[in-house]
């Protein structure tokens, strides 16, 4: 199959480990966690500093925090798994004769991978496997959000199988022009024509997609189609967001979105305030005709004020900073963020599981707890974003999460104080200027720390669906944590692999696993 196909040599054994995963997928979902293995290697670890000792069984973890397998082991084991972390198909094979494995999850190079899953045809037991992200053998890393995607696979949940990137399809062409003219009415104004472009304007549409996706999850049927009403509430989370751009865009004095003129860059402010006014009563009018019991509506409207009532409070707050510029704590900074960004993402969730009537108490506190979560992460990302391409946020404009770790990082380093105090004052101005901060960020680790936090933040949320017991709902908003920051990149394979095939290419024929 892979033979005839235009796949680079180097990456034909990984296709047909994702191959081989679609036809075990199933079979895996459908086993007890108790009955399942996960395989981790010891590579994982970081060899320098790892405390933790050997026996004849593998790696015992100390728990020490240093890397990612403290955290896989744990929720495995919470789950019911065998965890071991260790390398070799002796080992492997010894357990599966046990009788007590019907199922492996495999993390490692392919080249152990490659060895390991032989004895598990032969034994007819089901594997999935994940490759590691790069080559070598020494402090490697995984895709950890795949990972807790395929630990947690069960049957019990009914969207395991949802294709997420299809339902963002979907939610796009909602926002075509003629779409929207069909949903809201003809536009009869240049102020609808004015705010309907910008509803259309180019956007990740995260926002309406989770409306969709809490909805899908709690109806418990994953085909079925998106009713009119929902398709209304989903539209109008966009254009809570899309109004709440034009404004943000005018109190920061952002010049373009997009990648073109912002909206009061192209038809002054007063045009702009007004079509993100009109923008809110859009989204108020569409909620209040989606169809929906009406307890139901009561309970949409109230979820929508809310969070734009916490949103106004956290750019109240950086509003009020910018008239008095002075240095903030990353924590001060993250709880503008949390008021801020957090509240859409929240109102996008909370207005999909009401609308398909399953919201409870218990699930409106996870939602918080997730929501907050993402949003936290979601506006780190857009910091680091920010680091990485020398942008505004990062020297001054508004407060930035980079500044304020390297701020307290600072504080023992008098140059670098002296170079990042101005950044806060909003008068680094100059390209020297500038390229002095990021030098000074740089040399402090600025971007470490921050990474940090952001997988710390992405973490949190998927421990914060550990109690809820709609295991659809569960499966879905962890795999959207891998789909909102899918990021990683593959840097190529272990050494040992390649070397070894490399004498063996010759001798064998390609094959697709």
């Amino acid at each position: 199959m892979l033979t005839g196909a235009d796949i680079s040599p180097i990456y034909r054994e990984y296709a047909a480990v994702l191959l081989s995963n679609e036809m075990w997928r199933d079979a895996l979902a459908g086993i007890p966690y108790e009955r399942r293995l996960l395989l981790m290697p010891k590579c994982l670890r970081v060899e320098a500093k790892c405390p933790a000792p050997f026996d004849e069984f593998g790696l015992l973890c100390k728990k020490c925090g240093l890397c990612s397998i403290q955290d896989l082991q744990e929720e495995a084991e919470r789950l019911g798994y065998a965890v071991l972390v260790a390398e070799g198909s002796a080992i492997v094979m010894s357990i599966i004769e046990t009788g007590k494995i019907e199922a492996i999850v495999g993390v490692s190079c392919l080249s152990v991978l490659e060895r390991a899953f032989p004895y598990m045809e032969a034994a007819a037991i089901p594997g999935v496997a994940i490759p590691l992200l790069q080559d070598d053998c020494i402090d490697t890393a995984v895709d950890t959000d795949w990972v807790w995607d395929v630990i947690h696979l069960t049957s019990d949940d009914r969207t395991y199988r949802m294709d997420l990137e299809s339902i963002r399809r979907e939610v796009d062409t909602w926002f075509l022009p003629q779409e929207l003219d069909g949903l809201l009415g003809p536009a009869g104004s240049e102020t609808e024509r004015i705010a309907r472009d910008w509803l259309s304007r180019a956007g990740k549409r995260w926002r309406p997609f989770l409306t969709v996706c809490a909805w899908r999850a709690l109806t418990g049927d994953p085909d079925a189609p998106v009713p009119a009403g929902l398709r209304r509430a989903a539209v109008a989370v966009e254009c809570f967001h899309k109004a709440s751009l034009v404004h943000d865009d005018i109190e920061d004095d952002d010049a373009s979105r997009y990648g073109i003129d912002a909206l009061h860059t192209a038809h002054g402010v007063p045009v702009a305030l007004n079509a993100g006014d009109f923008l809110l009563g859009e989204g108020y009018r569409l909620l209040a005709e989606s169809d929906a019991p009406p307890e139901t509506v009561v309970a949409m409207l109230r979820a929508a004020a809310d969070g734009h009532r916490t949103l106004s409070l956290g750019q109240g707050a950086e509003l009020v900073w910018t008239r008095n510029p002075k240095p903030l704590s990353s924590l001060q900074v993250l709880d503008i963020f949390r008021q801020k960004t957090a509240p859409a993402f929240e109102v996008a969730l909370t207005i999909g599981a009401l609308y398909s009537t399953q919201m409870d108490d218990d699930l409106r506190a996870t939602l918080v707890k997730y929501s907050e979560s993402i949003g936290m992460a979601y506006q780190i990302r857009d910091d680091l974003e920010d680091l990485a391409g020398a942008a505004g946020d990062v020297c001054g404009a508004r407060p930035s999460l980079p500044l304020a770790v390297g701020l307290e990082r600072g504080r023992a380093h008098d140059e670098h104080a002296a170079v990042l105090a101005p950044a806060w004052a909003r008068q680094a101005n100059t390209a020297e200027a500038r390229e002095a901060v990021f030098r000074a960020l740089a040399a402090l680790k600025v971007e470490d720390r921050c990474e940090s936090l952001l997988q710390g933040y992405k973490e949190e949320a998927i421990r914060s669906l550990a109690d809820l017991e709609n295991p659809s709902l569960k499966g879905l908003l962890r795999r959207v944590v891998g789909k909102i920051f899918n990021d990683l990149e593959v840097k190529g394979w272990c050494g040992e692999f390649e070397a070894r095939n490399a004498a063996g290419r010759a001798t064998r024929p390609d094959v697709a696993g």
